[in-house]
C-alpha cells in the first residue's frame, strides 16, 4: 500500500513539473551573467575571458559595467588583467551537459543550414541551460522529498514537498531567474544530506569518497553551503570520542584513513573553484569582493532577516516559518538528524546574518535560504505529521492542512507576481499594506493579461521590466544584482 502511494506521489510531481516547464524563462540577467559566463566562456572560447558575457548582458548589468564604447570599465578587471567574475563555478559545472547538448544540436542544424549562431548566447543554448536548471531543481524536490519519507508518512512528505516547492522564494529561482545559482544549491544540499543520511551510520571507504565529491560540488556551487560540512566534521569527532573511550584503536584508525580519502575527494572536487580563483584573482583563496566587504561576525542582521520588509524570509514566505517550527517538535525517529540539520541551519543563518547585503539587493523574499530548501522540507512534513495527530481522522487532517498549505501558497504565487511585474519596489522595504491591498484587489485583475504575455510576449515583458527596474534604481534604490 506505501509503495504504491509513493509512487502516485512520485507520478505527480513529475506531472506538476512537466506542466510547469513552460514557465522556465531562458534570460540570461543580473547575477546569472556571472554564473554563465564560467560556463560559456571556456567551451566556446576556451578561455577565462569574459568581455562578451559582459557586452551580451541585460542593460541593468551593462549600465554600470561598460563604457560608452561598450568595453568594460577599468574597476570590472581584477589585477590580473581579468574580468573580476566573483561567482562560483559549480553552476557551469552542472549546466555543462545541458549546453554540451545545445552545442551540439547547433552544430548539427547549421550543417544542415540553420544558420543559428553556435556562440553560446543563442536561444538553444540558453532554453536547455535553463531546463537544466529546472532540472536540478527537480531533482533536489525529489530527493527531499525521499530524505523525508524515510521518518515520517509519506503522505505529509508529499504535502510538505508540494508546499515548499511552490510557498517558498524556490520557484523565482527555478524558473524566472534560472541562470541564478540558488536552485543548484537546493539540489547539492538535497544529494548532499540525503547521500550522507543513507549512507549513515557504517559508511564504507568507498561512500567517504563519493560524500567528499559531493561535499567539493556542494562549496563549488555555493560558498555559504560550506556550512553543511559541520555535519560529517561533528559527526566524525563524536565518533572519535565513542571508538576512544571504547578503547577500539582499529576502528579510530579506519575512521581516520576515510576522513582523509573523504578529504582528498574533496580537495579534488573543489579544485576548478580554486584554479579559476587563481587565474582570475591571482590566488586560489581570493574572492574578489567578497573578501573586502564589511562582514560583521557580531551577526546584527539577525532580526531583520527574518522579520524586516526587505525580503525577510518569514515576512516574505511565511510558510517557511512554519517549517522551522516543526525543527522544535519531538522527532523520536530521527532525533540525531533533526540535531545535524539544525546544526547546519544555525550556522547558515548566522553566516547570513553576517553580511552586510543580507537581503540579497534585488532577492525575492531571502533567496540564500534556498539552499535549506531539504531542511524546510523535513521540518514542515514533521510539523503536519503532529498536527495530523489532533483530528479525529487522517483524511479530514489531511484535507484541512492540504488546505491551508495552499493558502500559503496562492499567497506566495501573488507574492511572487507582485515582485515580479514590480508592483511591490524589487530593492529595499515595501509597504505592507500597499502589498495586501495588491494581494486582494490588483493582482487578480492583471494576474490573467500578464500571463498571457508571459507565454506570448515574453522579450517585450523582460524588457518592460528591466526599464522599470532601471529607472527605481535611478530613483535612488539599491544598485544591481
Amino acid at each position: 500500500m506505501e509503495v504504491a502511494r509513493v509512487r502516485l506521489h512520485l507520478f505527480i510531481l513529475f506531472a506538476v513539473f512537466v506542466a510547469t516547464l513552460p514557465l522556465v524563462n531562458p534570460l540570461v540577467h543580473g547575477d546569472g551573467v556571472g554564473y554563465y559566463a564560467y560556463l560559456r566562456a571556456p567551451i566556446i572560447q576556451h578561455n577565462l575571458r569574459f568581455e562578451e558575457d559582459w557586452r551580451h548582458a541585460n542593460q541593468g548589468f551593462m549600465a554600470s559595467r561598460l563604457s560608452p564604447d561598450n568595453q568594460p570599465n577599468p574597476d570590472q578587471y581584477a589585477s590580473t588583467g581579468y574580468i573580476g567574475n566573483l561567482f562560483t563555478v559549480g553552476p557551469a559545472i552542472l549546466w555543462t551537459p545541458f549546453f554540451l547538448l545545445a552545442h551540439v544540436t547547433v552544430l548539427v542544424a547549421d550543417s544542415f543550414g540553420g544558420h543559428i549562431p553556435a556562440d553560446g548566447f543563442s536561444l538553444p543554448y540558453r532554453v536547455l541551460v535553463a531546463f537544466g536548471t529546472a532540472f536540478y531543481g527537480f531533482c533536489g524536490l525529489l530527493l527531499s522529498y525521499s530524505l523525508a519519507r524515510k521518518f515520517l508518512n509519506p503522505s505529509w512528505a508529499f504535502l510538505a514537498t508540494l508546499g515548499i516547492w511552490a510557498g517558498s522564494s524556490l520557484p523565482v529561482y527555478m524558473y524566472f531567474n534560472p541562470f541564478w545559482a540558488h536552485t543548484h544549491s537546493a539540489f547539492v544540499a538535497a544529494l548532499f544530506l540525503w547521500y550522507w543520511d543513507h549512507t549513515r551510520p557504517h559508511r564504507t571507504l568507498g561512500q567517504w569518497v563519493v560524500l567528499g565529491m559531493i561535499s567539493g560540488l556542494l562549496v563549488d556551487v555555493y560558498f555559504v553551503n560550506g556550512v553543511f560540512l559541520l555535519i560529517p566534521l561533528v559527526e566524525s569527532i563524536l565518533d572519535y570520542v565513542k571508538e576512544l573511550r571504547s578503547r577500539n584503536g582499529a576502528a579510530v584508525l579506519h575512521l581516520f584513513g576515510a576522513n582523509l580519502l573523504y578529504l582528498a575527494a574533496f580537495a579534488i572536487v573543489i579544485l576548478p573553484t580554486l584554479i579559476t580563483r587563481k587565474i582570475i584573482f591571482g590566488g586560489m583563496f581570493r574572492f574578489g569582493t567578497y573578501a573586502i566587504l564589511p562582514w560583521d561576525w557580531r551577526a546584527p542582521f539577525w532580526h531583520s532577516i527574518l522579520v524586516s520588509s526587505d525580503h525577510g524570509m518569514l515576512s516574505w514566505t511565511p510558510l517557511l516559518g512554519f517549517a522551522l517550527l516543526g525543527l522544535f517538535l519531538p522527532f523520536p525517529g530521527g532525533k540525531w538528524i533533526k540535531a545535524y540539520l539544525a546544526l547546519a541551519t544555525v550556522a547558515f543563518y548566522y553566516v547570513i546574518s553576517s553580511y552586510p547585503f543580507w537581503d540579497g539587493l534585488a532577492s525575492y523574499g531571502n533567496r540564500f535560504f534556498i539552499s535549506l530548501t531539504p531542511v524546510f522540507i523535513l521540518g514542515l512534513a514533521l510539523l503536519l505529521e503532529r498536527a495530523g495527530g489532533l483530528f479525529s481522522s487522517f483524511r479530514l487532517a489531511y484535507a484541512t492542512q492540504g488546505m491551508v498549505v495552499a493558502l500559503f501558497v496562492l499567497w506566495n504565487l501573488g507574492f511572487i507576481f507582485q515582485w515580479g511585474t514590480h508592483m511591490v519596489p524589487a530593492r529595499g522595504e515595501i509597504s505592507w499594506s500597499a502589498m495586501v491591498h495588491n494581494q486582494f484587489v490588483e493582482v487578480p485583475q492583471r494576474m490573467t493579461q500578464s500571463l498571457e504575455n508571459y507565454f506570448l510576449h515574453r522579450g517585450e515583458m523582460m524588457q518592460h521590466i528591466e526599464q522599470e527596474d532601471i529607472e527605481q534604481q535611478k530613483l535612488g534604490r539599491a544598485p544591481g544584482e
